[in-house]
């Protein structure tokens, strides 16, 4: 194949081989949108696109293929005719599908020359890479965050994977904190969307509002026992009346924190708040300038309240979904929170910002996802031209790094030998109770939610025994019995096999009573686990300051999770091709903390 300095992409041979690659775009959101633009633009003919979404108004803000009569409709099917409205000689297959799928396979994948991911969920991404790693497929992944874009490039054998290190979990809080010593807006927020589920939708007993007597911090306190009520049956029985509920939210149950003196012992006292009618008949305000007085807090806390009693009636007491994009639901809980953060001393903020909290998001900026649009696309031209020395992992900056650069090139790192899902021949030990742990528990926390398999066969290395199959039904007896009763005894090797993902590793098992408390089992060795040391004066491409995640969503913080959604920062290589060689050597390793990783979840 000619060099890429003798072909470019503008020359007949560059446009030739341009136009007769074949790419796979999965996801058709805020980058999805630039990127399908920028391949017709480029000259790439033959592309298949893939989302599982339809179109939102919300959306159309900044995934310009898209006009508000599109509303309702597939992303995938949309862009599809946009991209034909451009060119009309390009070859173009749409799924309105999930990637999960199983029709998306290995064989599937190796359909294309490269993939380009414009996901917004980390379950979808960690799916991709491996079928992108078993086809032996490049992989050009994707991501951006505010004023934060990242683009990195992933080839079997020669580059980390996605999976290469860990990402970060969505931020939980603790029940008591949320119910009882709320210290941040976020924790307001949550206590906030709570309780709307509690009043309008679908009740869960770990999503309570009122305070929590038995927190364990507050033990000896002198509060008596409170009476428990169901918060819907107590609203029901008071018809939803704003003045009651207000008082009994804010009045009542903060008085009851109160008297749990040992609470307050080092925390500032909540303030009770009282009463204040006034009726409220503007349009509920939005503007990121505008933080409401208390009085309007209280008024579109009386507004939205009644408009969702309504609603609630009209659907026979059925239940109401919760959608940041639904104006009264977001008032709603926008309202509540403020006055909640009012009585703890938090500061207050719009409904517009608290729309990003509420939603687990980082407003998307349409300019961020062109950036990162137009990279992806320089990086597919190497890949395709085999100039494989000049691709990088690029990452834009929301403030010029030290060398006054807002895109900062990376050189790649080569694959992590540790990693469980690249490495030749992977391995996770996993320590935990034989005795307790079931085979259920296994498939579900283990094989799924933590190590991303869809349909896990399980054989007990050495006896040929299947002890759990992906096939409905087979091993179903199983489920319920502990590993111990399957023989899985201390020190066994489970050779694990998922045929969606042709994904295989081996579990070592290493029984143990002494794990930490309300933790089931402990991954103790698995790739990317233990950091290097950062080396403190080591120049950053970019400084991340991220709020912390309600959701994670945001987060995949667990972002404005839209299919540019989840940005991992994937631990911010510092490694800037304009540094000296010490510098760049010094950073190769280093891994930034926690905060540097961002994951945004819609």
């Amino acid at each position: 194949m000619e060099s890429l300095s003798d072909t470019t992409p503008l020359s007949v041979q560059g446009q030739t081989r341009i136009s007769s690659c074949s790419v796979f775009v999965v996801g058709a959101g805020g980058i999805g949108c630039e990127l399908i633009k920028n391949l017709v633009l480029t000259g790439f003919k033959n592309f298949e696109i893939i989302d599982l979404d339809t179109i939102d108004v919300s959306n159309l803000n900044r995934q310009l293929l898209f006009q508000k009569h599109h509303v309702g409709k597939s992303k995938a099917k949309v862009a599809h005719e946009k991209a034909l409205s451009q060119r009309c000689d390009v070859s173009i297959t749409s799924h309105h599908a999930s990637i999960f799928n199983p029709e998306f396979n290995v064989e599937f994948f190796k359909k294309f020359d490269v993939i380009m991911n414009a996901l917004d969920n980390q379950s979808a991404r960690n799916h991709v890479n491996r079928l992108s790693l078993a086809a032996g497929v490049p992989l050009i992944e994707s991501g951006s965050a505010g004023y934060l874009g990242q683009v990195n490039v992933i080839k079997k054998g020669k580059t980390e994977c996605y999976e290469c290190f860990p990402k970060p979990r969505q931020k939980t809080f603790p029940g008591c904190t949320i119910r009882n010593t709320p210290s941040e807006l976020i924790h307001c927020v949550v206590w906030a969307k709570y309780l709307f589920n509690q009043l309008f939708g679908e009740e869960d007993a770990d999503q309570d509002v009122s305070p929590d007597t038995a927190d364990p911090e507050a033990s000896g306190s002198s509060a008596g026992d409170a009476l428990i009520v169901s918060t819907r049956l107590w609203a029901k029985d008071n018809d939803y009346n704003a003045e009651k509920v207000f008082n009994k939210l804010f009045n009542t149950d903060i008085r009851y924190l109160l008297s749990m003196e040992k609470l307050w012992v080092k925390r500032r006292h909540p303030v009770p708040q009282e009463w204040i009618c006034k009726d409220y008949t503007e349009n509920y305000p939005t503007s990121s300038q505008v933080t409401l007085s208390d009085q309007d807090n209280v008024a579109i806390f009386t507004k939205s309240l009644r408009e969702l009693k309504i609603r609630f009636k009209q659907a026979n007491d059925d239940t109401l979904v919760w959608d940041k994009d639904d104006e009264c639901a977001m008032a709603f809980v926008a309202s509540a929170a403020n006055i909640r953060a009012k009585i703890f001393g938090i500061d207050q903020k719009s409904i517009f910002e608290m729309k990003s909290m509420a939603g687990n998001i980082i407003p998307a900026i349409a300019t961020t996802n062109a950036m990162v649009a137009g990279l992806m696309v320089l990086q597919a031209i190497n890949v395709l031209f085999d100039e494989f020395d000049r691709c990088k992992n690029v990452y834009v900056s929301r403030a010029p790094n030290p060398n006054k650069k807002l895109i900062a090139p990376c050189s790649l790192d080569p694959p992590l030998s540790t990693c469980y899902v690249c490495a030749e021949k992977p391995e996770v030990s996993i320590r935990l109770n034989i005795k307790t742990l079931t085979l259920n528990d296994l498939k579900e926390k283990i094989l799924k939610s933590t190590l991303g398999m869809l349909a896990p066969d399980v054989e007990i290395e050495g006896s040929g025994i299947i002890i759990l199959s992906s096939e409905e039904g087979e091993t179903d007896d199983n489920l319920p019995k502990t590993l111990e009763n399957l023989n899985v005894l201390n020190s066994a090797r489970l050779r694990v096999d998922d045929f969606l993902q042709n994904y295989n590793l081996v579990l070592n098992m290493q029984h143990a009573t002494d794990l930490p408390e309300e933790k089931e089992f402990e991954v103790i060795s698995q790739s990317g686990v233990t950091k290097p040391n950062v080396t403190e004066d080591m120049p950053s491409t970019t400084n991340v300051d991220m709020p912390a995640a309600g959701d994670n969503e945001t987060r995949d913080m667990n972002c404005e999770g839209e299919n540019n959604g989840v940005i991992v920062v994937n631990d911010l290589k510092r490694k800037m091709s304009e540094q000296s060689e010490e510098t760049e050597q010094a950073a190769k390793r280093a891994k930034t903390s926690a905060d540097d990783e961002i994951q945004i979840i819609d």
